[in-house]
């Protein structure tokens, strides 16, 4: 048991999560291995976790001058950075949950962020040349009348904020999907998808021409945020910072005061055999990437060599099932009768840090330890935005910072305890709401 500013922490977050090969692993861009930590070392900036926050947060402190440090316990983009579905979407959260939870005022200002993930992603992609496939379209779409007009809803809050969007009825829906299965759905031009472990190898990359250093298979077992520079220990190293980033999300459970905030939870992924061009315009005929409107959702895209890349079934009670594919098939030929009875190449699993209010958490554990985590499904975007705002409050820019530290959280009924078991209950409960359209 390790130690955090003299409160012991829990058993490393990667050794509870299967180790299945992905498709995105399959086909990353990846360098050699990196050196893990074998000394002491001390660092401007201290970095745990080289997923998307703690790689960009990097990344915009490397273009600042500073020379960061990231500590990785087993690889770049190992964790959710490299497992999720690509999409790439547009808001921070669910804007319509702001407005719920925070106020008009505060989602007002919530909503001037709403491009901002896409335009970093964008920004970053052109200007590191970075071959992660990223392709535009996104479309969320309806079961039934009631989830349509939540898209209404979510079209009004998309034109306040400029964004480039339009509504779909049945027949225009068949534009962009070869299924009946929808009423009809919202399309956002600009959002889109991408082999999102390539996206973080690719920022990794241009960070450490930028001077920034990645050591990898280095899981920290103790962290001590008191003293004045925080010092975090591995098994054979440490460092010694000015400022201290946590940014390991779902996987960051080590951390007490960090990991009731949020509930780590799995969801699943499959990829088909290749399809051909022909069968993989029939079933997604725009190339836009999907979602649906159900509280346990569906979420597929098309990958570069024309494989459908499903994902789904988010396990409440943290427990990932034998047999993924035939959790996922049926969904998948429910969706698409064409494929029916497909070859699956690829399944894994990954963990998504979920918050009560599924509005992501920035903010501090102690003067200089910083935090970023709760992504809740939707990280691409949002998670390069607090990327940003954590390099900004390390330099001494505060106004974001303060802003979203400020924001109120609820913890999850039942607390360490009962959380799950509440969590289980409720998704239960919302399952059923799916199943009968209420």
């Amino acid at each position: 048991m390790a130690v955090l500013g003299g409160i012991r922490m829990k058993k490393p977050y990667f050794e509870n999560v299967p180790n299945s090969l992905s498709y995105y692993e399959a086909t990353a861009n990846r360098s050699s291995k990196r050196k893990s930590l074998q000394a002491s070392q001390e660092a401007d900036v201290c970095i745990v976790g080289a997923g998307y926050t703690g790689i960009s947060a990097a990344l915009f402190l490397a273009e600042k001058g500073y020379k960061p440090i990231i500590l990785e316990a087993v690889s770049v983009g190992w964790g959710a950075s490299g497992r999720n579905g690509g999409h790439l979407v547009n808001f921070i959260g669910s804007h319509q949950k702001a407005m719920q939870f925070f106020g008009h005022k505060r989602a007002d200002y919530i909503g001037r962020f709403a491009k901002k993930g896409v335009s970093i992603v964008r920004q970053l992609t052109k200007k590191y040349k970075i071959n992660c496939g990223l392709v535009s379209k996104n479309i969320c779409v309806a079961y039934d009348a009631k989830q349509m007009e939540g898209l209404k809803q979510e079209y009004q809050l998309m034109q306040k904020y400029d964004i480039e969007s339009q509504l779909l009825d049945r027949e225009e829906l068949k534009e962009h999907l070869g299924t009946n299965l929808y009423c009809g759905g919202l399309l956002d031009v600009n959002a889109g998808h991408l082999h999102p472990l390539n996206l973080v190898l690719g920022e990794a990359a241009a960070l450490e021409k930028l001077g920034g250093v990645i050591y990898e298979n280095s899981p920290v077992v103790s962290i001590n945020t008191k003293d004045n520079m925080p010092l975090v220990k591995t098994n054979k190293g440490e460092i010694r910072c000015k400022k201290l980033l946590l940014c390991g999300n779902g996987y960051l459970n080590i951390v007490p005061k960090l990991g009731y905030r949020i509930l780590s939870l799995p969801t699943h992924m499959v990829a088909t055999e290749p399809l051909g061009k022909k069968l993989a315009k029939q079933i997604l005929p725009s190339n836009a990437c999907v979602s649906d409107e159900r509280y346990i959702l569906d979420y597929y895209r098309l990958s570069q060599d024309y494989r459908l890349l499903f994902g789904g079934g988010v396990t409440y009670g943290v427990k990932t099932p034998k047999d993924i594919e035939a959790k996922l098939r049926p969904n998948i030929e429910n969706i698409f009768s064409q494929l029916k009875g497909v070859k699956i190449d690829y399944t894994w699993s990954g963990n998504i840090g979920i918050s009560f209010s599924r509005f992501p958490q920035i903010g501090k554990v102690d003067e200089n330890t910083y935090f970023a985590q709760g992504y809740s499904g939707d990280g691409i975007g949002a998670s390069h935005v607090f990327g940003e705002i954590l390099s900004e409050a390390v330099t001494g820019y505060t106004k974001n910072f303060l802003f979203f530290s400020k924001l109120p959280w609820l913890p999850f009924p039942g607390g360490r305890k009962l959380r799950a078991v509440y969590s289980i209950l409720g998704s239960w409960w919302y399952t059923l709401r799916d199943f009968i359209r209420i």
